[in-house]
């Protein structure tokens, strides 16, 4: 087992003992393995830079750069003159997938797993649709970012796992670095979590924040330094990569508060389709999923209808399995580590076997 963030407040032994024995649902060491008793989930890739547009209607610019049309979902790729992609923009979705320069994400105190990749994603000013590329405001846009090395939303989300480095603003509010789940549930209530739900991204911030719909967040002291599974996914799409944000799941528009109400929004394009909770709605398959997209599953019975966990897909890792990064109580903040289940969405991993469904915002 991998070891704990050793930048992260260390519990004596007595106290960790008793919030795990408590704990009905942390089941560390059986998510580690991989149950050999259900289909296995594989994936070939689609992004390998050869055509596989089938026939695809293309058109070609100067400099012998070509664009084609793909399907499932609806999306249109930017070839280089060399056949290599170099962008995909997905109808309905603000998210961009740019090839740059390779760069690898790795967190040796959580995992042995490192994404290597040319993957990065940006968010565009509107959201993409056929013929987008005609138009001024993406012209404007793709020659600001096309060689940028400006952080991307990868980046960001990487400055949040174990042993980031703080950054902060003129004003002096720490925005980025090593991040917590949440504070510690001493009291053994909400069904014996060892770690505290709902700590948003203003939480971390440590300061109010006035959404759109009037509604001004207050941070609570103890919950400083950490957001839960979609506050992190807040924190890096609305925060600091400016995606509107709702203030809760029903008021306001943009991305709601909890993976639940995201994965049931209608911001952006259902790469997996949502057809239910159960074990038998798991996705038959993962082709379609690129960096960037937003991944939910269902891990506790206790939520009942409701999907309770959200990441957001890395890439692949060097040994071939699709990884995404999340914030987790197991590890006590933002991951793509093996404490609590590998992060890997192909095989039978536990957290494999509880995907249900994504969306590429």
């Amino acid at each position: 087992m991998a070891g704990k963030k050793k930048s992260r407040p260390v519990l004596s032994g007595l106290v960790v003992l008793a919030l795990v024995a408590t704990s009905g649902y942390l089941t560390v060491e059986l998510r580690k393995h991989e149950d050999k008793g259900v289909p296995e989930i594989t994936n070939v890739g689609v992004l390998d830079g050869s055509d596989r547009a089938g026939g695809a209607a293309k058109t070609r610019d100067k400099g012998g750069e070509s664009w084609s049309r793909l399907e499932n979902p609806a999306r249109s790729v930017l070839r280089g003159s060399d056949g290599q992609v170099k962008a995909v923009f997905t109808d309905g979705a603000r998210t961009a997938t740019l090839t740059g320069p390779a760069r690898t994400f790795a967190e040796p105190s959580s995992t042995s797993s490192k994404v290597s990749s040319t993957d990065w994603v940006r968010l565009m000013p509107e959201s993409w649709k056929k013929g987008a590329d005609k138009q001024k405001w993406f012209k404007d846009w793709f020659a600001e970012y096309e060689s940028s090395k400006e952080d991307d939303l990868l980046a960001i989300a990487f400055q949040y796992v174990a042993g980031a480095k703080q950054k902060k603003d003129e004003q002096g509010t720490v925005y980025a670095g090593d991040a917590n789940f949440g504070p510690l549930n001493a009291s053994g209530a909400e069904g014996g979590d060892l770690r505290l739900e709902q700590s948003d991204f203003y939480d971390y911030l440590g300061v109010q924040y006035p959404f759109r719909d009037g509604v001004i967040g207050q941070p609570e002291a103890a919950r400083a330094r950490s957001t839960d599974c979609s506050g992190y996914m807040r924190m890096v799409f609305g925060y600091r990569a400016r995606y509107p944000l709702m203030s809760s799941d029903d008021s306001g528009d943009g991305l709601p508060r909890t993976a639940n109400g995201m994965a049931r929004s209608k911001q952006g394009a259902d790469v997996l389709p949502l057809t239910g909770v159960s074990p038998k709605d798991r996705p038959t398959g993962i082709d379609q999923l690129q960096p960037g997209d937003l991944v939910f599953f269902k891990l506790d019975t206790r939520t009942k209808q409701r999907l309770d966990h959200v990441g957001m897909v890395l890439g692949y890792d060097t040994e071939g399995h699709l990884l995404f990064v999340s914030s987790r109580e197991e590890v006590n903040g933002p991951t793509i580590g093996d404490v609590g289940g590998v992060s890997r969405l192909d095989g039978n991993g536990y957290y494999a076997k509880t995907l249900r469904s994504a969306k590429r915002l």
